[in-house]
């Protein structure tokens, strides 16, 4: 039976693969700050799922997603969905900095812990480590500055540790998943945002390019032709470019 370990499954993306996953006879662990969603979803398949409540911001996320790991008994993949988005173009402190503490130095808690365990535990079967980026982190746009730098740190960081396994000889691969809008809680209020994407469209999508072993998927062929001609932009052209804060309240 396949292992998988999700970090941000109250809701939205995460709290869909972990029922999908359960579904199809993975054994799953879940984890975020909040306790309910989780207990509903154990609830649902109680053989298949147990919970731990991780802040990843706390000193104490490493050790309590590898308390998880131990309650599942092995991990074959670790999927790091938790993350927050925000517009921000007054730089509120606040916002910018608990950005950078969610995106950036929580996923490198977990990750490094998981690479650490694939590291220890040499498996024959090649280990998955998966993070659920954006294509924000091709540019960085000047009124979710924090949000699409950490999503750029966290390209940057994947591109750092495949290397590192190489030269290492840890049998661990990196999913780099590139989502542009998704219909999830994420985007709330009223705005209404282009190309989204449903959670039904999406998660498949995403579950396909973990089990595949795909190195970078960009979900939504719509956004991978945006992503492509933001890289073409040149810096002087991009600086022009604007955004009105007014239309949207969450990045994608």
């Amino acid at each position: 039976m396949k292992k998988i370990v999700i970090i941000g499954a109250s809701s939205g993306i995460g709290q869909r693969i972990a029922t999908d996953m359960a579904r199809m006879g993975w054994r799953v662990g879940i984890a975020a700050r909040r306790e309910e969603p989780l207990k509903a979803i154990k609830e649902q398949f109680p053989a298949n799922v147990a919970y731990s409540t991780i802040d990843v911001t706390a000193p104490d996320a490493a050790k309590r997603f590898l308390d998880l790991i131990e309650l599942i008994d092995g991990m074959d993949v670790l999927l790091y969905c938790s993350g927050v988005g925000h517009m921000n173009p007054d730089l509120k402190e606040a916002i910018d900095v608990n950005t950078v503490e969610v995106n950036c130095a929580g996923m490198v808690r977990i990750v490094d812990a998981a690479y650490n365990y694939f590291k220890a535990t040499a498996n024959v079967d090649r280990g998955r480590i998966a993070v659920i980026s954006s294509i924000a982190g091709t540019r960085g746009i000047g009124i979710a500055a924090s949000y699409s730098a950490s999503k750029r740190f966290q390209r940057t960081y994947l591109d750092a540790l495949n290397q590192l396994a190489h030269q290492e000889h840890v049998n661990v691969g990196f999913t780099d998943i590139r989502p542009g809008f998704i219909d999830t809680p994420l985007l709330n209020g009223d705005t209404k945002f282009p190309m989204t994407m449903s959670l039904d469209q999406a998660a498949p999508l995403i579950e396909k390019a973990i089990t595949r072993g795909r190195r970078v998927a960009t979900i939504d062929s719509r956004w991978r032709i945006v992503d492509t001609l933001w890289r073409l932009i040149p810096g002087w052209a991009w600086r022009r470019i604007g955004l009105n804060p007014q239309q949207s309240t969450k990045t994608p």
